[in-house]
């Protein structure tokens, strides 16, 4: 059985479901409108004979076919362009986009519309008829023009939805929404799984999409028991291997039965088959790095665009830098605890900064915006000392990474700079003197 989250986020990324829906409403629409009696002499009634109206539903249902046609082809080379220039996982923002589904719901609703108009129009039991639903034809009309203008929104809204920074500023948006609302706020100190702890094994193979801990929590003080998640959000999982561990307070009481949580797993930990962006937020920022590194390829050789990422990843690292971050534990009176592993901020900024600094050592550019992203979440961090040495680390080696590959030192005078911006603002946090918005030591932007 499908779940109910799982179905709303499969129908928002479908290219047929809303479509199909306005052919339903585009059938009932005109049923109803055929019932509607109006004179010839009515400004709001078709002026033509019957040969007009069937001719005019003819000529609308052949030009819709012809342009839902083009639309889909138009579609399908934005997502071709974003799968190869870009990144594959891109395609789920094409998809989802809002405007697509709308403008080809409307085309398909008016294709509908007409080709039905042709049951009724002029034809009467099998034989020719002079009385035909004037007001129903002038719908046709009204789609015709709504369709038309439409066409002209969707070819503008196309040319700026495949530029790439329309695309990034997408990705960013929607990233720090789920930031903000989707992901477990965490902090706390991980939670070793005790040797007497048993094993519930995964019924699927897939990525964990979704976790609903207070589902978990209900069920683990029913028991009593305490029970830890090994997947993070968005990692993957391979059936009939450990899923979670449960276990009670002392090894001498009696082992709980792994059986007994198999249904409330399901309902609670939703494994799908590929990554969405729910409470998933490396997901977004995977998105940005697979554009920087796509870009700085020898195929590419874009480093601007790289540049550009980085600035958005900027952004999302601000926001995940004010954040608690780690594993997320929900606990109830008696005792009874549910933990989520999470990322910590270090993890995040390791793996951004390790591809993009990888595959961008020898562009100096690319260094200097990797520093400026690091002396931003040095500014926000304030005094947590964890984060500030991730920091502080990634900082020295995107240092050490470019001196080794750039021949020419005057080229790293911006980056060198950077770096020493980073160094003295997190001495100053670590002095817990914060102050974000004054960069006397930082070097202009190019």
């Amino acid at each position: 059985m499908i779940r109910r989250d799982a179905l709303a986020e499969y129908v928002r990324g479908s290219l047929w479901v809303l479509p199909t829906l306005s052919v339903v409403a585009a059938l009932v629409t005109g049923s109803l409108l055929s019932l509607v009696k109006t004179g010839s002499g009515s400004p709001l009634a078709f002026q033509g004979t019957v040969d007009d109206a069937r001719t005019l539903l003819i000529g609308i249902s052949g030009t819709m076919v012809t342009v839902i046609a083009v639309l889909l082809g138009l579609a399908v080379v934005a997502l071709q362009l974003s799968s190869t220039q870009f990144s594959p996982r891109l395609l789920r923002n094409f998809l989802r986009d809002r405007p697509n589904q709308i403008v080809l719901s409307v085309f398909v609703a008016t294709f509908a519309y007409s080709a039905a108009g042709l049951y009724t129009v002029g034809v009467s039991g099998g034989g020719r008829s002079e009385n035909f639903p004037r007001f129903a034809v002038s719908g046709a009309l009204v789609l015709l023009f709504v369709s038309l203008g439409l066409l002209v929104f969707f070819a503008d809204h196309l040319v700026h939805s495949i530029q790439v920074d329309a695309i990034m500023r997408v990705v960013e948006r929607n990233t720090v929404r789920v930031i903000r609302d989707g992901v477990f706020a965490g902090g706390e100190d991980v939670v070793n799984v005790p040797e007497w702890a048993v094993a519930i094994a995964s019924h699927r193979s897939g990525y964990v999409q979704v976790v609903r801990p207070h589902l978990l929590l209900r069920t683990a003080a029913e028991h009593g028991v305490c029970l830890r998640l090994r997947p993070r959000v968005g990692e993957h999982v391979v059936a009939g291997t450990t899923l979670a561990w449960i276990w009670r307070a002392s090894p001498h009481d009696p082992a709980p039965a792994p059986q007994e949580f198999s249904q409330v797993m399901d309902a609670s930990v939703r494994i799908g088959f590929e990554r969405t962006l729910e409470q998933d937020a490396a997901l977004g920022i995977r998105q940005l790095v697979d554009v920087a590194c796509k870009a700085l390829s020898p195929a590419v050789n874009d480093p601007y665009t790289a540049v550009q990422a980085i600035d958005h990843l900027s952004v999302i690292f601000c926001v995940l830098a004010r954040r608690p971050l780690g594993n997320h534990v929900v606990r109830d009176a008696g005792g009874a605890a549910v933990i989520i592993p999470g990322r910590r901020f270090p993890e995040y900024l390791a793996v951004m900064c390790g591809l993009i600094r990888r595959y961008g050592a020898r562009e100096p550019t690319v260094a200097h915006a990797l520093l400026r992203l690091l002396y931003n979440c040095a500014a926000v961090v304030a005094d947590d000392a964890e984060r500030l040495a991730a920091i502080e680390e990634q900082a020295r080696i995107v240092i050490a990474d470019a001196e080794r590959e750039v021949a020419q030192p005057t080229d790293l005078a911006l980056a060198h700079a950077e770096a020493v911006a980073v160094r003295r603002q997190v001495a100053r946090n670590r002095s817990t003197v914060h102050t974000p918005d004054n960069r006397p030591d930082g070097p202009p932007t190019p």
